[in-house]
């Protein structure tokens, strides 16, 4: 059971991680279930990667079903729970294979638990329809139709094979981001947004935050400049860029502690969707790893 821990616990916490969107309860579930699965003799798993997928999966509905409640009575936007994905051979590097882009993860809240299950399992870990079906108790067929139901709700194309890689930013495009927001050009910072921009703030009720999205590239343009100069203010605030859900992300501390981590998600070349983790609950996961 050591040996099956140490190959299979990165590709549970990866599963589980997608499903639930939460650092925290992935780790949760794959201790629980290795918990479980030590009173199981290896003659009752012939496959252990099928056995621990699914006890896996099953966990994660069940938490799912009673956590769609909670998030309907949560303080403002609900965002996922970021993780650090550094480029090292460490276990910590492990979570960087098979993850979805940030952005992806948010549109997966549209997905009831079965579809969110079904689409991880494909989408992500390219697992064949057959053990799909053999994974969440549903036919092929059944499994087939629900991506593509996935997909549609997710304004993915449902004909389209393969999920397009989230665009990595440049180095020289983050230099003049940051550099309108430093020196308050509000012309440059325009360029860089879609007009129809979306910014999202979960703070869930535990820190300051926006309750509802911001909509439109001139208000979210107000927004970060407002932000900015409040930031500013402080002697205590830095930023820094890290390697978060693989992708580059913003960091912000104060007092040294993770303060806010900001996502942006690029289509056609300009800002589309912002994303502000703040609550501090989700920032804990990321604190203890190394950034």
């Amino acid at each position: 059971m050591e040996a099956l821990y140490k190959q299979y616990k990165g590709l549970m916490f990866r599963l589980a991680y997608q499903m639930l969107g939460s650092a925290t309860d992935a780790e949760d579930i794959v201790q629980d279930v290795f918990v479980k699965a030590h009173n199981v003799s290896l003659e009752q798993m012939p496959e252990p990667k099928a056995y621990l997928c699914k006890m896996t999966t099953n966990r994660c509905l069940d938490l799912l079903k009673s956590a769609r409640k909670k998030r309907e009575l949560y303080t403002g936007p609900w965002l996922p729970e970021p993780i650090s994905t550094p480029d090292a051979d460490s276990y910590d590097s492990v979570i960087t294979k098979d993850l979805l882009s940030y952005a992806m993860l948010v549109l997966l809240e549209r997905l009831s638990p079965p579809e969110r299950a079904v689409f991880v399992l494909r989408e992500a870990f390219d697992f064949q329809y057959d053990e799909i079906a053999e994974l969440v108790g549903k036919t092929e067929a059944n499994c087939r139709k629900i991506v593509s139901r996935a997909k549609k709700k997710m304004g993915i194309d449902p004909e389209e094979p393969h999920l397009t890689p989230e665009k990595e930013l440049g180095e020289k495009w983050i230099g003049r981001f940051l550099s309108a927001l430093e020196h308050g050009n509000v012309e440059t910072l325009l360029t860089l947004l879609a007009t129809d921009a979306v910014l999202l703030s979960d703070g869930g009720g535990k820190a300051t935050a926006a309750l509802h999205p911001i909509l439109s590239g001139e208000r979210v343009a107000s927004f970060l400049l407002g932000l900015m100069r409040s930031f500013s203010k402080r002697p205590d605030f830095s930023v820094e860029l890290a390697p978060v859900n693989n992708q580059t992300g913003f960091v912000i501390r104060q007092d040294g502690r993770i303060n806010t981590v900001v996502f942006l998600h690029i289509e056609h070349g300009v800002i589309r969707n912002l994303y502000f983790v703040r609550n501090p609950d989700k920032l804990r996961f990321i604190e203890h790893t190394k950034i």
